[in-house]
């Protein structure tokens, strides 16, 4: 269990966010390591070639290092839908196979398969979720020889249900079917192995429960698709592109592993080092200490809920950092505004009212946040 971190934090006392799934907040030291960045660019003579590469190879290694694979897996991208359209573009797709995605899932997982379906006359067909929020059954079951993608994410981001990544990636091997995930609504305070699950592609974006800067994530790619076509066809990606003095001599080859698949400008000066920064402290903490403390909270949180007639998906089958509560008909209108008003910050997503609270927050923010829904119910 790690104690409350609001300290390294630029939280006010009389504020509960406990909203992390819609953005997580920079720390004071991520802010001060984008801070250093943008001063280097303000004197670009201070730049030189082997920065642009330096600072990612070492953002890379941190990533690759969370989820047990390494550097040479793993290419760097400014969102999430950059990763799913990486796999779209690498992955293949005949007439009359299934693309699997989740009911309500998060859309940038869904609007890239569902342009691949019609472009190779296969079917995006969108699971429902079960009445005792087992997910995992209701994608094994549905997985059978027409399929040829799974595109999930560990948990759902409206409510937070759990998938068991590990049985659904066996299962999807079984009919010679790929896996495609994006865990930006987990990694960093959920545990995660691709040396488990075995993922073809995974994308993160950084900005939610890794802490770090928005427009910046990270992709890793399985060996066995490391040698695909790439969105872009960036001078940064060939294999002379440190020898800045002979980029006019043109050339095929790429950089090793995955790093074929970098977005253009990937050094960013301002922005890498912020998430090194964050994926330190991640480190630091490790996701595992990080679940088990907020597992902690959610449920105290859940618990006081049920006091005020909230549901929630049973402990079992949701993801401990996230917790999506349900209201006996559906969330009061202008929730989040009202909450809001009482320096209370939630979201709400479908019909689930999300309550993700990270290691800034403290008892005072539950109470507050109890008091909030006393006061609108």
């Amino acid at each position: 269990m790690i104690a409350c971190q609001r300290h390294l934090f630029d939280m006010p006392d009389d504020r509960a966010y406990l909203n992390c799934a819609y953005m997580g907040p920079l720390s004071r030291r991520v802010v001060e390591a984008v801070r250093r960045g943008a001063a280097r660019k303000a004197q670009p003579w201070t730049v030189v070639p082997d920065d642009f590469f330096t600072e990612t190879d070492k953002a890379r290694g941190l990533f690759a290092e969370l989820i047990g694979a390494t550097s040479d897996d793993v290419a760097v991208v400014p969102a999430a839908s950059y990763g799913i359209a990486t796999a779209a573009r690498n992955l293949p797709l005949a007439k009359g196979q299934r693309i699997l995605v989740l009911k309500d899932q998060f859309p940038s997982n869904v609007y890239g398969w569902r342009e691949m379906a019609k472009a190779n006359g296969a079917e995006v067909v969108t699971l429902g979720k079960a009445q005792d929020d087992d997910w995992t059954r209701v994608i094994l079951d549905a997985i059978d020889d027409r399929t040829a993608i799974a595109a999930l994410a560990n948990n759902h981001w409206t409510d937070g249900s759990l998938i068991d990544l590990v049985a659904v990636g066996a299962r999807l091997r079984e009919v010679d079917a790929a896996l495609v995930l994006d865990l930006t609504q987990s990694l960093g305070a959920l545990p995660f192995s691709v040396k488990d699950v075995r993922p073809d592609f995974m994308v993160c974006a950084a900005y939610k429960w890794m802490l770090g800067p928005y427009s910046i994530g990270f992709m890793y790619v399985d060996p066995n698709w490391q040698d695909g076509e790439p969105l872009e066809q960036s001078w940064m990606t060939r294999s002379n592109a440190r020898d800045f003095a002979n980029l006019l001599n043109y050339v095929d080859d790429m950089q090793p592993g995955a790093r074929r698949y970098d977005m253009g400008e990937f050094s960013n000066f301002a922005l890498m080092p912020g998430a090194i920064a964050a994926m330190e402290q991640l480190h630091e903490w490790t996701p595992k200490a990080i679940a088990e403390t907020l597992g902690a909270k959610t449920r105290d949180i859940a618990a006081q809920a049920a006091m005020l007639g909230l549901t929630s998906p049973p402990d079992s089958s949701r993801a401990p950092h996230f917790l999506g509560l349900s209201f006996p008909d559906k969330p009061p209108a202008n929730l989040v505004a009202d909450m809001a008003a009482q320096q209370v910050h939630i979201s709400v997503r479908g019909t689930s009212m999300r309550v993700t609270p990270h290691l800034y927050n403290n008892d005072d923010d539950v109470a507050r946040l109890m008091d909030a829904l006393r006061a609108i119910l």
